[in-house]
């Protein structure tokens, strides 16, 4: 009989320079130092060691030791032997330890996560935590047993084929072990063969996304007693360049959200508590898709996924640099992640890369796509191959022409351009290349909850803007329902130990969610309010605005009601019909209780009138958001800074002012000039942005207030 003993109790772990502690897994060595930006983000190689005693074994049995998850490269020992080297921090691998066995034994793990030129990932914006983060199982076999070491192979895999017309099944079941015959039951009914079996069911319970995600069971058993089990789902998907995602025979707009695996104060090091409420959240807002990024992530997750009916983008770390020594890493661990996740029924397609592109394009990096895209289509047959591509690859790259399908990731409105940049983007693809199945795979903008402003705008990380943001981009993916999946980045703010921007350091906080998962910002109920159609309710935003220096204020409600009316201490002021977002003006004199109702269901904040702005609304900025200029000094007939790039230089004088400016921007380093001196693609989209917005986005270190009133003067004078 196979047993599973669990060896997450009872390590000794030690770094370099410090004491040897006692730790229990899972656990991270980054937990505190990957999670504040600061200077002592420390990586390199940590041992974790264990004693134990001989397990029982039967005559001819095996011992086999698995980690699930060891960052970024680990090398096992077993009383002074090296048994295995294992590269790449977010699979399952597992080591056949018999021979080495004693009657007391003392494993040894070094685990490694310090930069090399190899192993996936190397550069990208999210911490690479260290550490035995996930379980590790001593796992005991008879001598005729199921597979556990290559690829750490489940050991049973099941292919489950659906008529055109959903009325029948043939589910293909495939066994890999040493022996001889297999007994192999689905539905009561058992085939002895010798490894391959297939069952044929009518009027199959269809996996049916998030409405009905049902699972069957398979079981394989050996006559030694060894015995393995895999769950899976009878579904039909399909991916159509016009009417989207397809499941089970009919279009099914897959909206969600991308998942990063770290929690505030425990690092990536999570247990099943933190996984179900992660999963609990996401299914709070209505989402039906997860991109789980940017890597392969815990069994766990992937079976709740397929209990809640979420369909998943699965992807490995091959991100933002390709690296010349990498390419068989990017393959093993695209084959580990095929291999170990096969069976899940919510994955849909398997990602290739992600921005990979970002720091140019080589042959190379052609040929490992090649390479990995066919790899996908040799192990799995049934689902696509994707790509995630940064928005300033160049729409007609041969890269995008590599996988099934492709998604972008826009950040216009955020990182610099306009936010209607992000709908012209698309529906010029679109109309381009009409073939193409197209997603919307990262959008996304940063918000620090204690930043507030009656003016949002790009660039302030309040709260406010990230709700301006998104209104916008969920108006956009509404409107076009080809898109076959679209991913906010990201539910949950992240580690990010390179980080050090909107009033927090090491963190990404373009979450809907906060790092520690105790704050759902504004921008989550907004998402809520158009996805979630089961759960009632009204949410008003700005409860943190709530010193507020304007005689009139915005009052926006989100709710999947209609109407809202809204209530200023206990008077009725204004009832709105609609759908999602709802907009009030409300004039202040004092404090004033607000509530907004619809039906039984009910919201309520505190707002008071104040003489000024309160300055620790604003980040790094001692009031409000203001405008340079006032409507006076705008003269429509003539050329300002409030016209496009590629309208000013469509006139000699108006593009000598820009080409000066942008000169003079390179030379003080000016991130978005220098990007767009060196890359055509993005100096193409700059073309539809307003030179306004490029000039903010370069910051006043670089274009100071002054010089921008003269820009826009010498542009005043040009007329039309």
């Amino acid at each position: 009989m196979r047993s599973i003993i669990d060896f997450t109790g009872s390590w000794l772990f030690s770094k370099p320079g410090e004491p040897q502690k006692s730790v229990n897994l899972p656990h991270t060595w980054n937990a505190v130092d990957g999670q504040d930006g600061g200077n002592d983000y420390w990586r390199g190689t940590a041992v974790y060691e264990k004693s134990f005693p001989r397990p029982a074994l039967e005559p001819g049995g095996r011992a086999v030791l698995e980690f699930l998850g060891a960052a970024m490269t680990a090398d096992v020992t077993l009383n002074g032997v090296h048994l295995a080297h294992h590269e790449g921090g977010y699979s399952t691998f597992r080591v056949d330890i018999t021979d080495a066995l004693k009657d007391e034994n003392t494993l040894s793990v070094a685990v490694d996560n310090s930069e090399n030129d190899r192993v996936y990932p190397q550069k990208a914006d999210f911490t690479f935590y260290g550490g035995l983060y996930r379980g590790v199982n001593l796992i005991t076999v008879p001598a005729e047993h199921f597979a556990l070491v290559k690829d750490g192979t489940p050991g049973i895999f099941v292919t489950p084929e659906l008529s055109d017309d959903l009325k029948t099944a043939v589910v293909k079941v495939e066994t890999q072990h040493n022996g001889g015959k297999v007994d192999i039951t689905l539905n009561g009914v058992t085939k002895t063969v010798k490894s391959h079996a297939e069952f044929t069911l009518e009027n199959p319970h269809l996996w049916n996304g998030v409405g009905d995600p049902y699972l069957y069971t398979v079981t394989a058993r050996l006559p030694g007693g060894d015995e393995v089990s895999a769950r899976f789902g009878i579904r039909k998907i399909g991916f159509d360049p016009d009417r989207g995602f397809i499941l089970n025979n009919r279009p099914y707009p897959l909206r969600g959200v991308s998942r990063h695996q770290d929690r505030e104060g425990l690092g990536n090091a999570l247990t099943m508590k933190e996984h179900r409420e992660d999963m609990e959240l996401i299914r709070e807002i209505g989402a039906n898709t997860i991109r789980l990024a940017h890597y392969q992530h815990a069994q766990e997750f992937y079976d709740l996924c397929d209990e809640y009916g979420m369909c998943v983008w699965a992807e490995i770390p091959y991100i933002t640099q390709h690296m010349d020594n990498g390419r068989k890493n990017t393959l093993s661990q695209m084959r580990e992640l095929i291999t170990q996740c096969y069976n899940h029924p919510s994955i849909v397609c398997w990602g290739l890369s992600n921005e990979i592109a970002v720091h140019g394009m080589s042959e190379d990096l052609m040929e490992n796509h090649r390479l990995l895209n066919d790899l996908c289509h040799k192990l799995d047959s049934t689902r696509p191959t994707t790509m995630a591509h940064a928005f300033m690859l160049d729409k007609d790259s041969p890269l995008i022409d590599i996988a099934d399908i492709g998604s972008w990731n826009l950040y216009f409105g955020w990182y610099l351009g306009e936010l209607s940049q992000n709908d012209s983007f698309l529906d010029e693809y679109h109309a381009v290349h009409p073939d193409r199945v197209i997603g919307f795979s990262e959008y996304g903008a940063d918000a620090n909850p204690r930043f507030q402003s009656p003016r949002p705008e790009s660039g302030d990380y309040t709260e406010s803007y990230q709700c301006v943001y998104h209104e916008h981009l969920l108006r956009c993916i509404e409107a076009r329902p080809w898109l076959w999946a679209t991913h906010v980045w990201n539910m949950f703010d992240f580690a990010a130990d390179g980080r050090d921007e909107g009033g927090k350091n090491g963190q990404n906080q373009k979450g809907l969610v906060t790092f520690d998962r105790k704050l759902k910002k504004d921008a989550f109920y907004l998402y809520k309010a158009a996805w979630n159609k089961h759960e009632p309710f009204v949410h008003i935003c700005g409860s943190r605005y709530a010193d507020r220096a304007e005689s009139v204020t915005e009052v926006k409600v989100y709710s999947n009601l209609s109407p809202v009316t809204l209530f200023v201490d206990g008077k009725e002021l204004d009832t709105k019909d609609g759908k999602t977002v709802f907009t009030f003006k409300v004039p202040l004199t004092g404090e004033h209780v607000i509530e907004a109702k619809t039906g039984e269901y009910a919201d309520r904040i505190t707002v008071r009138k104040v003489a000024e702005f309160n300055p620790d609304y604003s980040f790094s900025r001692k009031g409000p958001v203001t405008n340079w200029f006032d409507e006076a000094d705008f003269d429509s007939s003539c050329y300002s800074i409030r016209d496009t790039m590629g309208t000013l230089m469509q006139n000699p004088q108006a593009a000598a002012i820009v080409g000066e400016i942008m000169a003079k921007a390179r030379a003080s380093r000016g991130e978005v000039a220098q990007s767009a001196s060196r890359n055509p693609a993005l100096q193409k989209m700059m073309a539809g942005m307003s030179f306004e917005g490029i000039l903010k986005k370069a910051g006043e270190n670089v274009i100071p207030a002054a010089m921008v009133r003269e820009i826009n003067e010498k542009l005043q004078k040009i007329r039309k």
